[in-house]
């Protein structure tokens, strides 16, 4: 009996092959690794059904690992509050000093304090708003003696400062004019409500001590004007003979009636008028149409005089009720 041949294997198996092992075996999906998405670029391929891929899938896939999903943009007024009412305010201050015409070491200017809402002191010049009636000048004088217990007079004006801040649900542009003043009598006093502590502040030491840089700028002009107007006597006293006055200009009678107005209450803003039906169709030939009645229901048409129902008369208010 022959010997049986042994079967081919397959390093014996020729690059052609059998057709039949070719086609025999059935091709198993690939897995997924972690480099190569669930879903790549034309599809996946599960046995012999395809799954079709979505754009954003695609996108998804190729993001980089450290970049977060891209997200739609909130709307910036979606979470902004109503919108604040702008107001404008005036103001006048002074820097007043005492010993003008003595040696410069001797100066020295009145400061309040403040305590603010984190329990710190903030030093600052004496000021307030203009008032009816009043020029910044005088404003200046009666804000420092309110403040300070101290009684000045205008020698120069030292410009102006303005700023910005919220209060009360007011958006507040406020502008303060102030002037170098000279001490002409009264007391240090803390009186004021809105004062926690008053202090006589060497003129070379303002700079270290007011809270607000805008001040401590004004402070060192200060300092180089009254250099200026010492050094001549006719100058200094021609400055304080022009800085008196009583009668307010335009500016000052707008300044004080805006500074009115601010005491008044926010007002709420009206709510819109929702349209209470559908607007009316307009007519063929353009022109707006005009609101037709409602149909009476059918049953209301076909139903005989006689037999409608009639509206129980109103009664009065104490009038009672007879039922039978």
């Amino acid at each position: 009996m022959a010997a049986e041949a042994p079967s081919p294997s397959r390093s014996d198996t020729p690059a052609g092959g059998s057709r039949r092992g070719r086609r025999g075996r059935r091709r198993k999906p690939s897995r997924p690794t972690s480099d190569t998405p669930d879903n790549a670029v034309g599809g996946s391929r599960d046995g012999d059904v395809t799954v079709a891929v979505k754009p954003s899938d695609l996108r998804a896939a190729v993001r980089p690992a450290g970049r977060a999903p891209r997200s739609t943009p909130a709307d910036p007024n979606a979470d902004a509050g109503p919108r604040l009412r702008t107001v404008r305010e005036t103001s006048a201050g002074g820097l007043v000093v005492s010993n003008i015409d003595g040696p410069a070491d001797d100066r020295c200017a009145a400061l309040i304090g403040r305590v603010d809402r984190r329990g710190r002191m903030m030093w600052s010049l004496p000021k307030g708003h203009i008032e009816t009636g009043e020029t910044v000048e005088q404003t200046a004088m009666r804000e420092v003696a309110e403040e300070t217990g101290i009684e000045g007079t205008v020698v120069a004006s030292l410009g102006k400062i303005d700023y910005w801040f919220v209060s009360e649900g007011k958006r507040i542009h406020k502008t303060v004019h102030h002037y170098l003043m000279r001490s002409i009598g009264g007391e240090l006093s803390d009186a004021d409500y809105e004062v926690a502590e008053v202090a006589w502040v060497p003129l070379s030491d303002l700079p270290k001590k007011l809270t607000y840089s805008d001040e401590r700028r004004l402070a060192r002009a200060a300092a180089d004007v009254l250099d200026s107007l010492t050094s001549d006597p006719e100058l200094l006293a021609r400055s304080e003979a022009d800085n008196v006055r009583t009668e307010p200009n335009e500016y000052e009678k707008a300044a004080a009636a805006r500074n009115q107005r601010r005491k008044e209450p926010v007002r709420a803003p009206r709510p819109r008028r929702r349209r209470r039906g559908p607007r009316r169709p307009a007519a063929a030939d353009g022109t707006p149409g005009t609101a037709s009645a409602p149909a009476q229901p059918e049953s209301r048409r076909t139903q005989p005089e006689s037999t409608r129902t009639q509206p129980e008369p109103t009664r009065g208010a104490h009038e009672p009720r007879h039922d039978g």
